[in-house]
């Protein structure tokens, strides 16, 4: 069968995902981020180790509908997210990796650069959402940043990958009590962090 058009291969694809999903019984909101994920990826398991907390989605549609700042932990999180959406909604992409002080306070602090934008937009993602699909450092820091008394964002999407620190930050985050999206293995990356926001943002402007 042939698809001519990129809106009805999406189309279709989405059709067929559907159908894998069929026996979860994903809550709607939920299924749609699932959806994207997968989609993203082209791996059905996403379906298995997606950990959504219960006040996820609305939480971000909130905070989204706000005009809430997004804030990533790599530029390549940044360029995959929909900016039209997010300027609809009246907020804004930051991502601290690449400014001047995040290298000095990087090397001053001998912490990872990721760790280091994240220490230093605290007040930015105070209420807004954090997408972290790269790095484990990141998580981490941000975590033990609410745990030392950091106001916390709206939402922490959680998704780094690798074989150091990814499986054990995702554990972390999980233990928080704020809202987040996250999986169960050291699998991740930044598609996923962008397939949720993008999911997110989509969810919001439907509300």
């Amino acid at each position: 069968m042939s698809f001519q058009t990129p809106e009805a291969i999406q189309a279709e694809s989405f059709r067929i995902i559907d159908e894998l999903l069929a026996a979860y019984n994903f809550p709607s909101q939920n299924a749609a981020i699932v959806k994207r994920v997968i989609h993203a990826t082209g791996d059905p398991s996403w379906a298995d180790e997606l950990v959504i907390h219960p006040q996820a989605v609305s939480a971000a549609c909130k905070a989204m509908k706000a005009g809430c700042p997004i804030v990533t932990d790599v530029q390549m999180v940044r360029a995959g997210i929909n900016g039209a959406k997010v300027k609809a909604l009246g907020g804004k992409l930051v991502c601290g990796i690449k400014y001047r002080k995040t290298s000095e306070t990087a090397r001053k602090e001998q912490i990872t650069r990721a760790a280091a934008a994240m220490r230093l937009l605290a007040k930015q993602w105070s209420g807004g959402i954090l997408a972290i699909g790269n790095a484990p450092s990141a998580l981490f820091e941000v975590c033990q940043l609410i745990r030392q008394g950091k106001p916390a964002p709206a939402l922490i999407i959680g998704v780094p990958v690798g074989f150091v620190g990814s499986e054990e930050s995702k554990t972390v985050l999980r233990e928080l009590s704020v809202p987040y999206i996250t999986n169960t293995s050291r699998k991740g990356g930044s598609p996923i962090a962008v397939a949720i926001v993008n999911a997110l943002l989509e969810l919001s402007l439907q509300k």
